[in-house]
């Protein structure tokens, strides 16, 4: 205890005021509710607690909640687990391992940490060994005796390992790919990849060089005595067995963005970009800088910092495949991607030319393709069927309509299609798992054609086969050790509920395996017969479970404190919002103030929080992301507010229709959505129409600009954190699936920026954004400051916070910012 409090800070009359709290009933007052049109709404008594929350405390340090256990995955042989844990302001992880059987877990020393790096390791054909990187390094482990032994002892980064059918294992780093005979030890280098033009030997092409060629015998022997070096290198390359292999030179203009090693060691497939060009910083016109004004060195510190949007234009990627064989490379060529070439913003610019008033011209602009970025990174975009030459890739179109799995031919470098998978608004970057059933021409895929995440097998000779149907979302699928089944988690049961199934691959039929009443993640165990979950409650945090399949669920860990359990929090009710704009019904959370009756005379304030991502979901089961929030809302229900929270359009977990509502209209739909929930609150909670205040942060910041500044009535008052004010502004992966590029769409960019909107705040606003966020700038809230001070708008204030990121770090920094909001909300609302 005494060292809990040193690290959050609390004192020990908070913990114990805490800890006297009123349990949390075992059903933790929570219900779905249904439109009123059908079924009466029931609202739960809220608890009444013995003390208030203060902002103070749920801005804390978090750890006095507990110190959870995070990534948490199977030792080989399934009998424990490892975990990390870190303190909210520690510089370092700590690693454990825990046995399924109960022990207490065990802090790994520090010549045992690379045990736990060993969750991204691969398997031998065979699955008794076991190879993975740590620090940089290769190691590898037999998996009968758990003998580990480290193979390579350098300061260069390794970047990839591969297993190849003979035993042999393959690793790459920078350009160079090398081959450890594990029999010998022996280290050979298999590809020497330069990207360098490639030297020419030195040839007479000039009159005067020719002519002393051929009149100057000192010259002409110098010239003759390289010739025949050359050819001598050339034929001892191809002869003498002992020599590296020969070096590829593709040109100094590019760099290597993926290298995929096949199986059998023979084939390399490769994608390049632009060397100028950076994923995280843009291109050579990026002017991404962000100041820090208070830092280590002192004086004002200039950070890199990503690229705009309007300023970031990604060159796609090349693909090479080279024959280590032979010493040959091909092209892959695009072209056996069906689709490759179709005109996807035709209609897009003709829209924009008219609205300029403009005559619309047919101008084709060329498509650039990459290999598929998975939000997720959960996978390699490029697969290869192990034991056999077989190689299924996972490519995009840049402009973010067009899906392909295809396979590549490695005799001639052809692309054939074997799923596409295309989308008017945008594909979803994620649910893009992908990969081959072991020993078969069969590969399995997610897709999202049907409006839903669904899982299917399609064989390269065959038709496709959809392996589960519903208007429910599949997502983080596992192929079993036998490959009878693949395991998958799904929301079936409700929107906001997870839970992990298996479906058998040749009778189609799927089986629930666990019955949780949240959110999970799982982990299937090595052998097959275990899920590793990490769950949580709407009022239970993470924690670490142990289910065998078909029997009894086992709680591993407990690391949540007794003093945040103890604590009588009120469990948001998930309710059914009809909408009122032909959309289905939005899933929200509601808290209830203390004492609540819908039928008292006095009607109560209301706040509508927002949440960020845009793409996220937080109406569900589970412990929210949002903890601080989450808190906060039970201390406004104290305070006599209702809270509402809700999954506007855009949101995730409802399928395609719901994620793509927004596209080319960021802000509008999320705002209608806004509307209905007041007027539900209005309806059914007995909230006062014109006491409704509403905040969020990031996406949720936004959010909030937009219905301040397009529908004044709606809110009396709004908070918008870390906000975006212009999308041209933001980064290009994200921006470019819903709004398409600003050179192509500005109409979308206008249409769905704040900026160009603040004309129509009335009501007060506080602006408050971290100095050093290199995620939303703090450029964006200068920007719109400076466009309100012109407006003339004087309702607004701001709030800077010179040392924050993104995501606030420091509990004075978060208390600031709450008790701001708070003060709005009770200056503006009461």
């Amino acid at each position: 205890m005494n060292r809990l409090l040193r690290q959050t800070g609390l004192s020990v009359l908070a913990l114990s005021v805490l800890a006297s709290c009123a349990s949390i009933p075992s059903s933790e007052q929570t219900s779905t509710l249904t439109p009123p049109a059908v079924k009466p709404v029931l609202f739960p008594m809220p608890l009444v607690v013995s003390t208030a929350l203060t902002l103070k405390q749920i801005m804390a340090n978090p750890d006095w909640m507990g110190i959870l256990a995070r990534n948490a995955y199977w030792n080989d042989d399934g009998q424990s687990v490892y975990f990390s844990r870190q303190a909210h302001e520690a510089a370092i992880k700590q690693y454990y391992q825990q046995s399924v059987a109960g022990e207490p877990a065990v802090e790994l020393s520090l010549e045992q940490l690379h045990l736990a790096s060993q969750a991204k390791g691969i398997f031998d054909l065979s699955r008794s060994n076991k190879a993975y990187i740590y620090q940089g390094n290769v190691f590898i482990k037999n998996v009968t005796t758990q003998a580990v032994r480290q193979l390579t002892k350098q300061n260069t980064t390794v970047e990839g390992i591969r297993f190849l059918n003979n035993g042999d294992l393959a690793f790459w780093q920078d350009t160079q790919v090398f081959r450890i005979h594990l029999k010998t030890g022996l280290l050979e280098q298999i590809a020497n990849i330069k990207m360098a033009e490639k030297p020419v030997a030195f040839e007479a092409k000039t009159y005067i060089a020719k002519q002393q060629d051929r009149l100057i015998e000192f010259v002409a022997l110098n010239n003759q005595q390289a010739k025949d070096k050359k050819e001598y290198q050339q034929q001892l390359d191809k002869m003498d067995p002992t020599l590296t292999a020969r070096a590829w030179y593709l040109g100094e203009a590019e760099k290597i963005q993926t290298l995929s090693l096949s199986p059998d060691g023979r084939y390399i497939i490769l994608s390049l970009i632009d060397k100028n060009y950076d994923y995280d910083f843009g291109g050579e016109n990026s002017t991404g800088i962000m100041a820090k004004f208070i830092s280590q060195k002192g004086p004002v510190e200039a950070k890199s910092v990503r690229a705009l949007i309007s300023e970031d234009t990604p060159p796609g990627e090349r693909f090479v495949l080279l024959n280590l064989t032979n010493h040959t490379q091909k092209p892959i060529n695009i072209e056996g991607l069906t689709g490759y070439d179709d005109d996807v913003f035709a209609d897009i610019r003709r829209e924009n030319t008219q609205v300029k008033g403009q005559s619309y011209q047919a101008t084709k602009m060329p498509r650039k393709f990459e290999l598929i970025k998975d939000w997720s990174r959960t996978q390699s975009p490029i697969q290869w069927q192990m034991g056999e030459d077989q190689v299924a890739l996972m490519i995009e179109a840049i402009d973010n309509k067009d899906r392909w799995i295809a396979t590549l031919d490695l005799s001639s470098g052809d692309l054939h299609t074997q799923h596409k998978l295309h989308d008017d608004a945008w594909v979803n970057y994620f649910h893009n798992q992908f990969g081959w059933l072991p020993n078969t021409q069969t590969l399995y895929y997610l897709s999202e054609q049907t409006g839903y995440s669904q899982l299917y097998t399609k064989s390269l000779d065959g038709t496709e086969k959809a392996l589960t149907q519903g208007e429910f979302v599949v997502s983080d699928i596992t192929v079993g050790p036998k490959a009878q089944y693949i395991y998958y988690k799904a929301n079936k049961v409700h929107p906001g509920i997870d839970n992990v199934y298996r479906v058998d691959v040749n009778t189609g039929k799927s089986e629930q395996l666990t019955h949780w009443k949240g959110r999970l993640n799982y982990k299937l165990s090595p052998e097959g017969r275990r899920l590793l979950l990490t769950a949580s409650k709407t009022l239970q945090p993470s924690e670490l479970y142990i289910q065998n399949i078909g029997g009894e669920l086992k709680q591993l860990t407990h690391y949540t404190s007794q003093s945040f359990k103890d604590y009588a929090w009120q469990a948001p009710m998930v309710v059914k919002v009809p909408s009122s704009h032909g959309a289905n019904d939005i899933y929200a959370r509601v808290y209830l103030p203390e004492g609540f009756n819908k039928d008292n005379a006095k009607q109560y304030p209301a706040v509508m929080f927002n949440h960020g991502a845009g793409y996220l979901q937080n109406a569900h089961f589970g412990f929210s992301v949002y903890f601080r929030e989450f808190m906060f809302h039970n201390l406004l229900a104290q305070q006599g507010y209702v809270v509402m929270d809700m999954d506007y359009r855009g949101s995730a977990g409802y399928g395609r229709d719901w994620r793509t509502a927004v596209y080319r209209q960021m802000g509008h739909p999320e705002v209608e959505d806004l509307q209905d929930g007041v007027n539900w609150m209005v309806n059914h909670a007995n909230v006062k129409v014109n006491k409704v205040g509403t905040y969020g942060g990031s996406y949720g910041g936004f959010l909030t600009f937009m219905a301040l500044f397009t529908e004044p009535e709606l809110f009396q008052a709004g908070a918008a954190l870390r906000p975006v004010t212009d999308w041209v502004y933001y980064n290009q992966p994200y921006v470019s699936n819903v709004l398409n590029m600003p050179q192509v769409d500005p109409i979308a960019f206008e249409r769905s920026s704040p900026i160009e909107w603040a004309q129509g705040l009335e009501k007060p606003l506080l602006i408050m954004t971290g100095m050093v966020d290199d995620n939303v700038f703090f450029q964006d809230s200068v920007r719109l400051v400076q466009r309100l001070i012109e407006l003339e708008k004087p309702m607004f204030e701001t709030a800077i916070y010179p040392v924050e990121p993104h995501g606030f770090r420091q509990p004075s920094s978060w208390l600031d910012e709450y008790r701001r909001i708070f003060k709005l909300f009770e200056t503006q609302l009461k």
